[in-house]
């Protein structure tokens, strides 16, 4: 069994599945004479068989594989149906939003019964590793997120925590982009409950830059023990592991497959540590150049502009 990522390259045909082996990266249909084995999407719609032959097709090299380096990555699903975000899920960041917004630090929200909660991005905000993202004209407060992202691999309804992670084939890198200023409906009064904006909020082109490529559940081990962290122009912001998040991966498997079936393909975000801009009132601004990383995935290279 062969160690390798799956990503999603461009090539003259548009994009395509690759393995990336050490510093090369091996084209999938090609190798697994599989003319379906194409994209990163069609794989997942039969992981268990892909799997075997993705493991076939590592073990056994190609004399096409082309250098790493040679070839443009894009995000490794190119537009999830849909992406779930998990809302203030680290105990850190929870405290320092509330204390922006002039609150108390919340109570652990198991005390008072309450589930994880999630919000959606749309598959069209996805960009992929070292693109260039442009900053939405109308706002003066980019944030960013780093997230470890899950990959769901199996139709996956009602999951139990002691099966919820079987449903995960693979992690990747995520850096939810935040408008904070473009969070509120502009004209109505603090108390209205049509005043939220999610959608200009989080669902601006480029706002959910992914990648660089997917690693595999069976490499990563204990998804609850992993660093994280991001860098803006080389300046540490956020510091931190997945065993400080709130609701852990299982937990959000259980919530959101209890309402809504997962599908393979379907992105959880599963939340973003302290040191996000809002909490010292630092924000992006053009030629910002923004690192996110996760412990045994990799970079996530943005520019801002």
């Amino acid at each position: 069994m062969s160690t390798f990522q799956l990503a999603t390259y461009q090539s003259a045909q548009g994009p395509r599945a690759g393995l990336v082996v050490g510093d090369k990266i091996i084209d999938v249909a090609e190798a697994t004479g599989n003319a379906g084995d194409v994209s990163v999407t069609n794989l997942l719609e039969t992981w268990d068989a892909s799997l075997k032959r993705l493991d076939a097709a590592a073990a056994k090299g190609a004399a096409s594989a082309k250098a790493l380096s040679s070839v443009k990555l894009l995000a490794p699903i190119q537009r999830p149906v849909a992406i779930y975000c998990a809302g203030a899920n680290y105990r850190d960041h929870a405290n320092e939003m509330a204390r922006v917004q002039g609150k108390p630090d919340p109570v652990d929200p198991h005390t008072l019964g309450l589930h994880s909660w999630h919000f959606l991005k749309v598959g069209h905000c996805v960009v992929g590793p070292d693109v260039t993202v442009k900053i939405p004209v109308k706002t003066k407060k980019l944030d960013w997120e780093v997230e470890l992202a899950l990959i769901i691999g199996k139709t996956c309804r009602n999951a139990t925590e002691a099966n919820a992670l079987d449903f995960v084939m693979g992690y990747t890198v995520a850096n939810d982009l935040s408008a904070r200023d473009m969070g509120t409906r502009v004209g109505l009064p603090d108390n209205s409950n049509f005043r939220a904006d999610w959608v200009s909020h989080k669902c601006f082109d480029g706002s959910c830059p992914m990648g660089p490529w997917i690693t595999l559940s069976r490499d990563i081990g204990d998804a609850h023990n992993l660093k994280l962290g991001l860098d803006v122009n080389g300046v540490k912001k956020q510091d931190s592991n997945t065993k400080e998040l709130i609701f852990n991966m299982k937990e959000q498997i259980v919530d959101i497959s209890s309402r809504i079936t997962l599908y393979p393909g379907d992105v959880i975000l599963t939340g973003t540590p302290a040191g996000v801009g809002a909490g010292k009132g630092e924000f992006l601004k053009s030629g910002d150049k923004v690192r996110a990383w996760v412990e045994k995935i990799g970079d996530l290279n943005t520019v801002l502009e």
